[in-house]
């Protein structure tokens, strides 16, 4: 059953008021049974010290008072899995369906979940792939 193994632990970068780092200790740990189906490694593993804007929702007042603010731990799985050297490496299409599969583990509603879902398959493709894991933001 897919779950996330640890809490999410950030902070506000210094300087910043859109990026979030993890904590160093603490890493944020997804298992996947999509990946787990594909024969990938099920466990996606943010590192501490990672780099994420969360759910880049737009700050289109009917759109963000909707999505934003949903899916935080999804999000930074999701960014995670965009990096161009996470373990494992994921497809476009693939990312984006753990990101799906990890809202309704975590209990999103499908009137969240789609929408959140549609954006990224349709919005982020400009950033698959662009940065390493460690690369700040």
């Amino acid at each position: 059953m897919s779950q996330f193994i640890t809490e999410l632990y950030v902070q506000l970068k210094e300087g910043s008021d859109k990026i979030f780092v993890l904590d160093e200790n603490r890493p944020l740990v997804y298992y996947s049974s999509l990946l787990k189906r594909k024969g990938l490694d099920p466990f996606l593993r943010a590192p501490g010290g990672f780099n994420t804007d969360l759910a880049s929702v737009p700050r289109v007042p009917f759109v963000f008072s909707f999505w934003g603010g949903r899916a935080h731990r999804e999000a930074v799985i999701h960014d995670f899995s965009f990096c161009k050297d996470s373990k494992p490496n994921l497809s476009f299409s693939l990312a984006n369906r753990v990101l799906l599969e990890a809202m309704k583990c975590r209990g999103k509603p499908m009137r969240i979940r789609y929408p959140m879902y549609w954006g990224v398959c349709i919005g982020s493709y400009l950033y698959y792939h662009k940065r390493r894991v460690g690369d700040k933001l």
